[in-house]
């Protein structure tokens, strides 16, 4: 591939609005040429900003075939550009890189959830670990945008602000407990959306209300939308139940939640080698006329960003093993851990897990340019 037309696909689209935080004299290789190495090391396998260096290395005469390069940058140099960098700009940029790879138009289910980087305290006893807030396209599969949360706050403060780099008209955004805030609710139906958001003990006036309405005296009169689903294998069967209501105006603080439609419950009976447990969650949502169905489907792809995201960091990335953690460093690699996950996602014609996809990008040089969108 020839510079020109790398330059056209992914620096002047993609990168080229990160503000490079160094000074004119230290600039001994470029910004882009150190983004870009360094997804593409990740992508074959590297963890580490040493890992980086050693991938540059062996791989610099083929980089140097669409890179204006005449040295590879140093783990150390690698290190403090990702320090440096604006968290915001660089979430921003990688989010625009992976949605012009999208398979569809518009999103149908958005989960938003937070994971801690487990290894990004700075010393030990220091309990200031970084925490990122991701939005999940269960649709494309594809991490949409994600934000830091600041130092001594938590999710509550940073949804908001993930919400303002989200397209979110027409989707579903499913949250748990933590978002389940009036704010976060008026700013997603504000923005086109619909919610569905978990009702726990941190909302107790809502959550007892549910209770009642669904399993309190006289619900056995009430109409309620049901469906039931059944799941059996690997010594492990499972029945989900949902009921959905539209009477909210049975709840006594309806009023305060942006948009109000339809109230829900889901029973979840569980039985694991003989040993049976139960479950009851409650849900509110905004969309009117969603079917007990479509909640169950929502439900369950919510968890995505748990099983498709987070775990799949953990396990192929070794996210949780990460020391990364100087300045914005820790905040700044998740985000091409994140873009380079997005990004083996959509590379389906490898029928294998991201691991190896990893691998696979490692040996072959071609299949590592079509991973990035560049062949």
């Amino acid at each position: 591939m020839r510079e020109a037309e790398f330059r056209k696909l992914v620096v002047e689209e993609f990168l080229g609005f990160i503000e490079d935080p160094r000074v004119n004299r230290t600039r001994k290789h470029s910004l882009e040429n150190i983004l870009v190495i360094s997804l593409l090391a990740v992508i074959a396998g590297a963890d580490s900003f040493v890992a980086i260096e050693d991938f540059a290395k062996t791989k610099k005469d083929w980089l140097a075939t669409f890179l204006d390069l005449d040295d590879v940058p140093s783990h150390d140099t690698v290190g403090r550009v990702f320090a440096a960098l604006n968290p915001k700009e660089l979430a921003e940029a990688f989010s625009r890189w992976t949605l012009a790879l999208r398979s569809t138009s518009q999103e149908k289910l958005i989960a938003i959830d937070g994971k801690t980087l487990r290894r990004s305290f700075r010393k030990a006893g220091d309990h200031a670990f970084v925490h990122m807030v991701s939005a999940w396209s269960a649709t494309n599969r594809v991490v949409l945008a994600q934000v830091k949360t600041d130092e001594k706050s938590n999710e509550i403060t940073a949804i908001p602000r993930l919400l303002e780099l989200l397209d979110v008209k027409g989707a579903l955004v499913t949250l748990d407990a933590a978002g389940t805030q009036t704010e976060i609710a008026e700013t997603i139906v504000g923005k086109g959306g619909d919610y569905l958001l978990a009702v726990k003990a941190n909302q107790p006036i809502l959550h007892d209300s549910l209770v009642d309405l669904f399993t309190g005296h006289g619900c056995s009169s009430r109409k309620f939308g049901f469906v039931e689903t059944k799941e059996k294998g690997h010594g492990r069967e499972e029945i989900r139940r949902a009921w959905v209501s539209s009477e909210v105006d049975n709840i006594p603080s309806a009023g305060r939640w942006s948009g109000l439609a339809t109230l829900i419950r889901i029973e979840s009976v569980r039985t694991v080698k003989g040993e049976t447990s139960r479950e009851d969650r409650y849900f509110i949502c905004s969309r009117a006329g969603v079917s007990p169905a479509e909640v169950l489907g929502a439900v369950r792809g919510h968890w995505g960003i748990e099983n498709e995201l987070h775990w799949v960091l953990d396990v192929a990335f070794r996210e949780d093993d990460c020391r990364v953690r100087a300045g914005n460093a820790a905040a700044n690699f998740s985000a091409v851990r994140q873009l380079a996950l997005s990004l083996l996602k959509q590379r389906t014609e490898k029928k294998v897990g991201i691991k190896n996809r990893r691998l696979a990008a490692a040996w072959d040089q071609n299949f590592l340019l079509r991973v990035v969108g560049l062949s």
